[in-house]
């Protein structure tokens, strides 16, 4: 018996073995197959103890289905991306489960269309695991495939290495897979490098692959004032979601950093669409639009911004949970990308990135809380009767704007949490919203 609950809306995901294991693997891949109709696949695999022995099961549910694999080894999740999008590929799969704790493992699955990277759902390949009626005459086989001199190249189209400039930065890589392709790199930078765990180690010995738990983010901190560098990166574990550090050792929020991103890439694509959800801050479309750019604003979670990019010809586009997304990375998301772009960003601008990100953060805005509740759609109408007041808007849940304040309410899909986001002028006014706020919810 499978565990149903490790498909999710956007991959496969659950604790190993107990929830996921070779067999779960091997019937992934069948059905893979079959959901797909995929004749030629690639797959890739992260840093986590059990991904080499998910790796072979899944390979055999593959090649049982009479379909050749193409092994690009132990990557970030991005360089999957790539490698569907570059070459003639029809599908493939990264075993990962990003930044969740070391006892997970998990399949994140994708297929080209057209022009772009199409993320499948965990849910569509559960259906075709649960018909398990497939036959095959014939074996595929196993090959070895080297993406990595088209993978620099792609990158670093991105940027003009000759406009970068001497600095130093810490690189904290999580004992995820991003040190490896760092290394690669870094005699191509004229960047001072201090590298912090570099070793991949799915046992993630030195803090969480999430570099939003907290106590995350604490080496690189002190590295950065150690060795007074001008700043740092901290990536998760797959490497799909990097995050900029201030020469202070603060952590700079993910829609900050994307307004950042937006600016050097809407002076290359003037007019451009820049992407982003709900619950980012409003300086975000703000400063978009000063900028001559088209805000375009999705709900939350990065297949909506993907899509979002897509249907109105966006040139980029980010979320609070530090990915960032690229028409020219075939719509995907990339910490490698964003990483060199912020390189060239503070080479160029020649400031401290503290004084860089202070002009852009004009609001005041806490983390999303999380409220658990028995009546999500109850409370939903109460707070729209009490703030009717308000400009409102359901993109997604509700949106309340006033002058000097909005708030965000928008139910969990999958569990009873309410989730509130509140930004206001000043930090007093959001002190004072949250807790009325909370205690309208609560109560």
């Amino acid at each position: 018996m499978i565990d149903q609950s490790i498909f999710k809306s956007y991959d496969v995901r659950g604790i190993y073995p107990n929830q996921l294991n070779e067999e779960t693997a091997f019937a992934i891949g069948r059905a893979f197959i079959k959901h797909t109709s995929a004749k030629k696949v690639v797959v890739g695999y992260d840093a986590r103890i059990s991904s080499p022995d998910l790796f072979k099961a899944l390979s055999r549910g593959i090649v049982s289905q009479g379909v050749d694999i193409y092994n690009i080894g132990q990557v970030p999740t991005e360089c999957l991306y790539f490698a569907v999008g570059n070459y003639d590929f029809d599908a493939g799969i990264m075993i990962t489960a990003s930044h969740n704790p070391k006892e997970y493992n998990g399949f994140k699955i994708v297929n080209r269309d057209k022009d772009f990277i199409r993320i499948i759902s965990g849910k569509d390949i559960e259906e075709s695991v649960k018909q398990d009626d497939l036959k095959t005459e014939k074996e595929g086989q196993v090959k070895e495939k080297s993406i990595w001199n088209d993978y620099l190249n792609h990158i670093f189209s991105f940027i003009d290495i000759n406009r970068l400039k001497p600095f130093k930065i810490v690189i904290d890589a999580s004992n995820g897979v991003i040190g490896n392709v760092i290394l690669k790199v870094k005699d191509k930078l004229p960047i001072e490098i201090i590298e912090l765990n570099f070793e991949p180690n799915g046992n993630f010995p030195n803090h969480s692959p999430n570099p939003l738990v907290e106590g995350s983010a604490d080496q690189i901190k002190k590295e950065i004032k150690k060795h007074k560098a001008d700043g740092g990166f901290i990536f998760d574990g797959d490497a799909d979601r990097v995050y900029l550090v201030t020469e202070e050792g603060n952590f700079i929020k993910a829609d900050i950093t994307l307004t950042l991103l937006a600016k050097y890439f809407l002076q290359k694509n003037p007019g451009g669409g820049i992407a982003f959800h709900v619950t980012c801050s409003k300086s975000v479309s703000e400063f978009v639009k000063k900028w001559g750019g088209r805000p375009i604003r999705t709900k939350v979670g990065f297949i909506n911004i993907q899509k979002g990019l897509i249907d109105n010809n966006g040139i980029m586009g980010g979320e609070l949970s530090g990915h960032y997304c690229f028409k020219d990375n075939f719509y995907s998301d990339s910490g490698m990308v964003a990483f060199l772009t912020l390189l060239q960003i503070i080479s160029q601008d020649g400031r401290k990135v503290s004084e860089i990100i202070k002009e852009l953060s004009v609001y005041f805005k806490d983390p999303e809380i999380n409220f658990e509740v028995k009546d999500k759609n109850s409370i939903m109408e109460k707070v729209k009767q009490k703030y009717s007041d308000g400009k409102q808007d359901f993109l997604d849940g509700v949106t309340v704007e006033y002058k000097d304040w909005w708030f965000n309410v928008r139910p969990s899909n999958t569990e009873p949490l309410l989730r509130l986001t509140i930004e206001a002028n000043t930090e007093g006014l959001l002190e004072q919203k949250k807790k009325e706020l909370s205690e309208f919810i609560v109560h």
